[in-house]
C-alpha cells in the first residue's frame, strides 16, 4: 500500500484557480506531470498550493514503457526532477506504449501479453526505478486489440507484477470497458488479480459507441452504474485509496465533487461493513 488513504482527484486546469475559494477539498490529489512540467505562469501559484496542501500523486501519460524503442531517459531524469520538485513520492504510468521511431502519440497503446513482454517491461521498470529513486506503480490499459497474445490480461499483468516487482494501479472502469468489449468476466478479473499488489484505484467514464459497438474509455463522461457496482464488489476484497479522472467535458468542480461523495460513500460502505 501506498502513503494515502480515502479518496482522490485528478487536478486538472479547467478548475485550479477554484480550488483555493471552494469550500471541497479532496483526500489527495493526482496529477498529471505532462501538463504541468511547463505550465503557464498563471498556474503557478496555484499549483504549488494544491499539490503541497493535500498528499499528491503523479500519473504519466509518455513512459511508453512497452514501446520497441526503449526508454527516453531523458525524459525520465526530466520526471524525476519534476517529483522531487513537488516532494511526490509516488509515480504511476500505463502497461501500454506510446512511441515509435522517436515520435511520440500519447496514446495508450497495447502491448503484446506475451512471456517476452513481461521480461522486456520487468527489465525496465528497474531501469526507470533506479532513475527516479521510486517504486513505479503500473495501471492497467484499455485496449481494442491485441496483437500477438499468448495470455490472458489478468496473467499477462500478474506475471508483469510479480517479475518486476512494481506495484499496480487497479483501474476499475478499464476492467469493466475491457471485459464488455472482449467478452470476459470483469468479477472473475478482479478476484484473479493479485490485490497484494494494488497501490490505489482509478474511476473514470466512458461511453457506448453503437457504430462500432465497442465501449470507448473517454474519461469525458459521468462514471456508470456498472463501474460503480463492479469498484463495490473490489472494495469488498481489497482496502486501496480510490480516485475519480477527468480529463474531457470536464465539469466545474462542484460537479466532480457529487461524483466524489458517490464513490466516498461506496468506499464507507464497503470498508464499514
Amino acid at each position: 500500500m501506498i502513503n494515502i488513504k480515502g479518496c482522490g482527484l485528478g487536478l486538472r486546469s479547467d478548475f485550479l484557480l477554484d480550488v483555493e475559494s471552494s469550500d471541497f477539498q479532496p483526500d489527495w490529489w493526482e496529477v498529471t506531470p505532462e501538463n504541468w512540467m511547463h505550465m503557464p505562469k498563471v498556474y503557478e501559484k496555484a499549483f504549488e498550493e494544491a499539490v503541497f496542501s493535500r498528499p499528491t500523486v503523479a500519473h504519466g501519460l509518455s513512459l511508453s514503457i512497452g514501446s520497441v524503442d526503449g526508454l527516453n531517459k531523458k525524459f525520465i531524469k526530466q520526471m524525476k526532477t519534476f517529483l522531487d520538485r513537488y516532494e511526490i513520492e509516488y509515480y504511476s504510468e500505463h502497461l501500454s506504449f506510446s512511441s515509435m521511431n522517436g515520435k511520440q502519440s500519447y496514446e495508450l497503446l497495447p502491448v503484446p501479453m506475451t512471456k517476452k513482454m513481461v521480461q522486456i517491461i520487468s527489465d525496465r521498470v528497474k531501469e526507470v526505478e533506479d532513475i527516479i529513486q521510486r517504486n513505479l506503480i503500473l495501471e492497467n490499459a484499455t485496449y481494442y486489440y491485441v496483437p500477438y497474445a499468448e495470455m490472458r490480461e489478468v496473467d499477462f499483468i500478474n506475471e508483469v507484477l510479480e517479475k518486476s516487482g512494481a506495484k499496480m494501479l487497479l483501474d476499475v472502469n478499464n476492467v469493466f470497458v475491457n471485459s464488455v468489449n472482449h467478452s470476459f468476466k470483469a468479477r472473475k478479473f478482479i478476484d484473479e488479480i493479485d490485490k497484494s499488489k494494488i497501490a490505489y484505484m482509478h474511476m473514470a467514464g466512458h461511453y457506448n459507441d453503437e457504430e462500432l459497438g465497442l465501449k470507448i474509455d473517454s474519461h469525458g463522461m459521468p462514471i456508470a452504474s456498472g463501474a460503480w457496482k463492479l469498484l463495490e464488489y473490489t472494495l469488498k476484497q481489497v482496502s486501496a485509496p480510490v480516485m475519480i479522472e477527468r480529463d474531457n467535458n470536464i465539469p466545474p468542480l462542484s460537479e466532480l465533487e457529487k461524483e466524489y461523495i458517490q464513490m466516498s460513500d461506496i468506499v464507507r460502505k464497503t470498508q464499514n461493513a
